[in-house]
């Protein structure tokens, strides 16, 4: 089982990643902070400094449409903002 599923790569990361040192995953549900250290600093081979983590809920709609109502929903997911040392970064075209 992998703790981190896939990079985040945005606007507001990438800014963060190069003003702040942070970079941003989608990780396991179960995944702890512990967890997602350590599986950052073996993929990357960086040292972290903290890890701040975010759930987000799935969000549910229901549209009213000629042949009747339609509902769907997104999937729920873990998102962890990595923030590594001083001097160091992470390049994700090719670790990943």
């Amino acid at each position: 089982m992998s703790i981190i599923i896939k990079p985040i790569i945005t606007e507001k990361i990438t800014k963060d990643g190069e003003v702040f040192n942070r970079f941003g995953f989608i990780v396991d549900k179960n995944a702890n902070k512990i967890q997602i250290k350590n599986a950052v600093e073996a993929a990357f081979g960086v040292n972290v400094v903290a890890v701040n983590t975010m759930n987000y809920r799935a969000d549910r709609s229901v549209k009213y449409t000629k042949s009747g109502l339609i509902s769907g929903k997104t999937n729920a997911y873990k998102k962890a903002v990595v923030q590594v040392q001083e001097g160091e970064t992470i390049d994700f075209y090719t670790n990943i």
